[in-house]
This record gives C-alpha cells, sequence and structure tokens, in this order.
C-alpha cells in the first residue's frame, strides 16, 4: 500500500475525529486524520470547552477569594486581585498539555497526521495542500463553527465570538451577551465574576433553549441573583463599534420601541452551524440538507457508500461527548464491527455555577408522548449542598407513570454535570425510579438528592 493509500482517512481532528481515527487504528485499519490547524483537538480543546472550563475555574476560584464567601468558613483575603494574563496562560497550558497529548496518541497508534485542508477529489479520494490521497473509507468529522449575526461584523476587539472571548487582554466593564445558551452564559459568567456587568439579551421568553422548563425558570433566577441583566424576549437590530465602545440596539421581540445598550465588549453567542464549506462535497456525489448538516444512517454511513460523518456535521446535538462516541462507533462499523451510540442518552451540561445537566426527555416533551410522574427535589434538602452553603438548584426526575421507567433527568446543582452521569448510566440499562431509589448512595453526598428525586417520583422522599 503507498504512503498515499489508506484504510480509512478522517478529515477533522476535533473530539469525534481524533477519536475516531485512533479507535479505526486499533482496530487494524491503516489510518490517517486531516487537520489544518496547528495542533490537534478542534474547537474544543483549542478554543472551545476546555479553555473555557479553565477560565471557569479561575473565575470562581477568584470569586470565592475576593467576594467573601469563603469567610463564612473561617477564610479571609485582602486585597484580591485578577491577574488576566496569569490566567491566560495557565489556560493555555492546560491547552497545550492535552493537544500534545493528543498528537502523542496519534504516535502511538500509528494515525499519520495530514496537515492541511481537505477537500473531495471523487468518493474515494481527497486532496491535501495538493497531494492527492486515497482510501477504502473516508469520514467527515469537520465540527462546527460560530453561526455569525446577519450585520453584526466580529472584530475580535469589541465585537467578539465565543474565541475572541476566552482571549480578551483585560475584564471588560460591561458585557453584553447575544444569545441565552450555554455558551453565551459559561463565558458571561467568567468575565461577570471576574467584575463585569453582564446583560443577556435572549430573543426567546427563558434562557438556555431545549431545556426542561423548570431548569430555564430555574436559571433566570439564579443568574438575575447573580447581578446579570437579562433582557428575554428581546432581539439585536443592530450593532455599531466607535472608539473602542460599542451600541447595541434591541427592541422586543414582538415589535416595540428600541432601546440603545452601550457596551466595552459584545459578544455573539446565537449558535454553531457545521462545516461543510470547503470540502467540494458535489465531487464525492454529497450534499446537505436544509440546516447545511450531513444525513447519516444507523451506522454513520451517508448515502455514498464508504463515506461516514460523524459529530457536529451531522443532525442531533452538537456536543463533544456525542462526536467521540459516534467516532468509536463509526470506527467500529469501518472495520467491520457493530458500532452503538444510544442518542436517547446523551446527557448536556452547562458549566455555570451552580451547573445544569440534562438527558433525556424534559417534561414538556415526555407529556407529548403520554402520561408521566414526576419527582422533585431542592438541593437545600440536601446535607452535603446545606454544609458546603451551595443550596441553590434542584434533581428532578421523570418516569413514565405506567413503567416507572425514567424517561429524563435534570440537575440544577454544583455538581450537577458528574452527578448526571449516574442518570445517564441508570437510563441506558433501563432504569426505573425505584431502581434508583433503592440504589444504596453515599452519605453525605450531593448524589443523595438523585435518590431522593427518584424516591420523590412515588411521593415518598424522606427529607422533605
Amino acid at each position: 500500500m503507498s504512503e498515499t493509500n489508506y484504510d480509512l482517512i478522517v478529515i477533522g481532528a476535533g473530539p469525534g475525529g481524533y477519536v475516531a481515527a485512533i479507535r479505526a487504528a486499533q482496530l487494524g485499519l491503516k489510518t490517517a486524520c486531516v487537520e489544518s490547524r496547528a495542533t490537534l483537538g478542534g474547537t474544543c480543546l483549542n478554543v472551545g470547552c476546555i479553555p473555557s472550563k479553565a477560565l471557569l475555574h479561575a473565575s470562581e476560584l477568584y470569586e470565592e477569594a475576593h467576594g467573601g464567601s469563603l469567610a463564612k468558613f473561617g477564610i479571609s483575603f485582602k486585597d484580591v486581585k485578577v491577574d488576566v494574563a496569569a490566567m491566560h496562560a495557565e489556560k493555555a497550558k492546560a491547552v497545550g498539555e492535552l493537544t500534545g497529548g493528543i498528537e502523542f496518541l496519534f504516535k502511538k497508534n500509528k494515525v499519520d497526521w495530514l496537515k492541511g485542508h481537505a477537500r473531495f477529489t471523487s468518493a474515494n479520494s481527497i486532496d491535501v495542500n495538493g497531494t492527492s490521497y486515497s482510501a477504502k473509507m473516508i469520514m467527515i468529522a469537520t465540527g462546527s463553527s460560530v453561526t455569525p449575526l446577519p450585520g453584526v461584523e466580529i472584530d475580535q476587539k469589541v465585537v467578539v465570538d465565543s474565541t475572541g472571548a476566552l482571549a480578551l487582554p483585560k475584564v471588560p466593564k460591561h458585557l453584553v451577551v447575544i444569545g441565552g445558551g450555554v455558551i453565551g452564559l459559561e463565558l458571561g459568567s467568567v468575565w461577570g465574576r471576574l467584575g463585569a456587568q453582564v446583560t443577556v439579551v435572549e430573543y426567546l421568553d427563558q434562557l438556555l433553549p431545549g431545556m426542561d422548563m423548570d431548569v430555564r425558570k430555574e436559571a433566570a433566577k439564579i443568574f438575575k441573583k447573580q447581578g446579570f441583566a437579562l433582557k428575554l424576549s428581546t432581539k439585536v437590530t443592530g450593532v455599531s463599534v466607535k472608539g473602542g465602545k460599542a451600541s447595541v440596539t434591541v427592541e422586543p421581540a414582538a415589535g416595540g420601541a428600541a432601546e440603545v445598550l452601550e457596551a466595552d465588549c459584545v459578544l455573539v453567542a446565537i449558535g454553531r452551524r457545521p462545516n461543510t464549506e470547503g470540502l467540494d462535497l458535489a465531487k464525492a456525489g454529497l450534499e446537505t440538507n436544509a440546516r447545511g448538516q450531513i444525513e447519516v444512517g444507523h451506522d454513520f454511513q451517508t448515502k455514498v457508500p464508504g463515506i461516514y460523518a460523524i459529530g457536529d456535521v451531522t443532525p442531533g446535538p452538537m456536543l463533544a461527548h456525542k462526536a467521540e462516541d459516534e467516532g468509536i462507533a463509526a470506527a467500529e462499523f469501518c472495520a467491520g464491527q457493530i458500532g452503538l451510540v444510544n442518542h436517547d442518552v446523551i446527557p448536556g451540561v452547562v458549566y455555570t455555577m451552580p451547573e445544569f445537566a440534562s438527558v433525556g426527555l424534559t417534561e414538556e416533551q415526555a407529556k407529548a408522548r403520554g402520561e408521566v410522574k414526576v419527582g422533585k427535589f431542592p438541593m437545600m434538602a440536601n446535607s452535603r449542598a446545606k454544609t458546603n452553603r451551595d443550596t441553590d438548584g434542584f434533581v428532578k426526575v421523570i418516569a413514565d407513570a405506567k413503567t416507572d421507567k425514567v424517561l429524563g433527568v435534570h440537575i440544577v446543582a454544583s455538581l450537577a454535570g458528574t452527578m448526571i452521569a449516574q442518570a445517564a448510566q441508570a437510563m441506558e440499562f433501563g432504569a426505573t425510579s425505584e431502581d434508583i431509589a433503592y440504589t444504596c448512595h453515599a452519605h453525605p453526598t450531593h448524589a443523595e438528592a438523585l435518590k431522593e428525586a427518584a424516591m420523590a417520583v412515588t411521593g415518598k422522599p424522606i427529607h422533605m
């Protein structure tokens, strides 16, 4: 086999692509992965989930020290200051360690990194920087990029997208966030904790579109308590920049009088769109659907035999862990095995403080399918949350009224992102609320709130 001929070529080295490439190589396929960035890991590791978590953690530590919340525990500080440059340096260090780790794994598993942009020249061949490569199978894992707001220019100085918001050189006095979804709230939280006044403009009537309504209402209460100004049911009609400042014109979504918000920085966070431009999909016999996505079957194969697609370029939630699981499953299909992904049990987490986590159906979705039972337990009644003084939030369990099978779990708590894993695993095994309720949980832990919420499904919680 020549140096330019492979069993599988994966286009994109994000969470889906690099995982798929490694798994395929483990299964004995001669594998290459195309990536144009200088480092592996895609958006998630370079300018997404990983660096944002580094800044979220740093800002949480600062707020605890600066805001006096530790004083009740007998820990006090004086003259607490923010060194933004040091924060960014630590963030970059973590990113470098993780992206370098993937490069090591590529070498360990004998995955060839083809550096550059790929474009199809046929159904089984691509061009990368003028060199032609062919493969028995090709997998598209090119991820997604920021959805632009028509008429608003991103300059990455005053008007930024998520990438720019991760690299602000100083704390803005007033940050206007356009979009009340996951990215806007996470990055708004970072700069809000560091001292910025944050205004969130959301077109819909609640934050966090797509999440359970109880969670969305709780989010509004929590962020207002944290000092966010929320402009819900509001649309942005224009953004202008002059003298290093921005003027954001807004009006009610249903129409009405306009208002101008003056800001030092504007974050545009209205969503993401699949990356398919420049791939020359037509030369491979492919096209995208109305949402710009590539349709695939249960085996992640497109309508063209031998061409697969995973992650953000395909239908479904744009989540790194969804892409990873699909990458493993698709690689196994490529190797002649059976890959499995349960798309009904994919958790989602908002990494603010507290965190918001969900898996399965919302109460609204579940009720549309039939009769349900709902159990809810407040973190205020959880002993560990009480001692830690982080009592915001609740756990909500939704079960089928007839079978008691758990259909969805929604958690608002400081450790919601970790707690949701138990719920996801229980649902993967087809658990009933009774299964969770009668599983012994260690005391005192936040996880006990899930047990109590499961007990509440049948009206028998102990601690409320």
